[in-house]
């Protein structure tokens, strides 16, 4: 059995007894080890874990506390225990390693099994997995979850679009595992060549590591002829795998038996009611090598029912995640986020879906740019148009550069939306 499916449909009373018991056996974790983290819960026995309402007593833990513990000093196991490791990017400082043992790597491939169960996928199905298989650990997570529900798997890896493209057809493919933006660069490059994404068995995209909008989830599943799942996880909380947007497309499942998902507001770091947006923080229940209590994602979403869901899941459902709170842009003196500029701007199909953000001092006062590539053709009414729905988004005129398709350049990982050349 590849788990037990019951664990999706549990009544929320439950589902909250499990979490106390495991947030009680995460503080335990914890306060039993040499990791130096155990600092933090002095004072604080596993047993005073009567409700979920006692996790707010205990303090947040912020993401500088596991750079400082580079590289082991976080880890709660003996080393003979230690089985691999992945980290973050280390792209905004000191990268986090988080140790995985064989229990880890197990619960790894459980989550990721039933991401998989939730987007439609079966032991049936051919999936080819794009991410890197490296240090970023998207690759390893759709690789153990495939592996759990014994589909065939086509580990080919990040780039290669067009050797990616011709796996895609002949090698009968019907799900495809990516970071948010690759499937565009897929679609330009069968554009390129002429590849018919109607001449394939695909049927299935399962994308995350990056924000993406609703707008550019459409231009996908039109133009590849896919049904599109959401997918969230991260290097900390044990890898992609923590939820997933199921066939009713009303937010995101996380699997509470392993996660514990409070929404505070990023300010006071007091918790928020649901439906209120605010800053993701996870609990971990069942990770061995990095134990998380109350850990800030930094990403940006609110809680939109607790109740079954339509596909008879109960576990929680969270909103797409719209950006993290060191992705908001302040721009004289008005906050937004990048994908609120590409929900406005992919509204217009005669743009490509690449586009950069580009934020400048001139004469001393903040100025932004959009440069924004023309795809079928843009008219000075088409213009017009967006520099009013701009406007009226933000409250000021920002300057507009329409380039030719294929101008900007094409990263390798992630998109780069914003260029700011405030920093020195």
């Amino acid at each position: 059995m590849i788990f037990n499916e019951k664990m999706e449909t549990m009544p929320r009373e439950e589902i909250e007894k499990l979490q106390v018991r495991g947030i009680r056996e995460t503080l335990k974790k914890i306060k039993e080890s040499n990791s130096i983290l155990k600092k933090k819960y002095e004072g604080v026995e596993p047993e005073d874990i009567k409700s979920l309402d006692d996790l707010k007593k205990l303090p947040l833990l912020e993401k500088d506390e596991l750079r400082e513990a580079y590289p082991f000093k976080h880890v709660t196991v003996p080393d003979d225990k230690w089985m691999r490791m992945h980290m973050s990017s280390g792209t905004t400082g000191t990268p986090i390693i988080n140790v995985m043992t064989r229990s880890d790597i197990e619960q790894w491939g459980e989550v990721m099994a039933r991401c998989f169960y939730a987007a439609g996928v079966s032991s049936k199905d051919r999936i080819q997995i794009t991410p890197s298989f490296g240090l970023f650990n998207g690759g390893f997570g759709f690789h153990y979850g495939a592996e759990r529900i014994g589909a065939f798997i086509i580990p080919i890896g990040a780039g290669r679009s067009r050797l990616q493209l011709q796996f895609l057809k002949d090698l009968g493919t019907t799900v495809i595992t990516a970071i948010a933006s690759y499937p565009l660069r897929l679609m330009e490059v069968a554009q390129e060549i002429g590849f018919d994404f109607k001449e394939t068995n695909l049927r299935v995209a399962i994308l995350g590591a990056e924000t993406w909008s609703d707008e550019i989830r459409k231009r996908i599943e039109d133009e590849m002829g896919v049904d599109t799942y959401d997918i969230i996880g991260m290097t900390e909380s044990g890898g992609v795998g923590m939820g997933i947007d199921c066939e009713a497309k009303n937010g995101i499942h996380v699997w509470e038996d392993h996660y514990v998902v409070e929404i505070i507001d990023p300010e006071t770091g007091e918790v928020v009611d649901d439906g209120v947006e605010g800053e993701m923080v996870i609990t971990t229940l069942t990770r061995e090598g990095l134990p998380l209590i109350r850990y800030r994602t930094r990403d940006i979403t609110k809680v939109v029912s607790r109740e079954r869901c339509d596909c008879g899941r109960t576990h929680l459902r969270i909103d797409r995640i719209k950006g993290r709170t060191d992705d908001m842009l302040k721009v004289k003196g008005v906050n937004f986020y990048p994908s609120q500029i590409e929900a406005i701007l992919m509204k217009y199909t005669q743009l490509s879906p690449y586009y950069h953000i580009v934020l400048e001092k001139v004469k001393g006062k903040g100025s932004m740019t959009i440069v924004a590539e023309r795809r079928n053709g843009f008219s000075s009414e088409d213009l017009d148009r967006l520099s009013n729905e701009l406007y009226d988004f933000l409250g000021f005129h920002c300057h507009i550069q329409i380039v030719p398709e294929g101008t900007l350049e094409r990263p390798q990982g992630k998109a780069v939306r914003v260029i700011d050349k405030r920093i020195k």
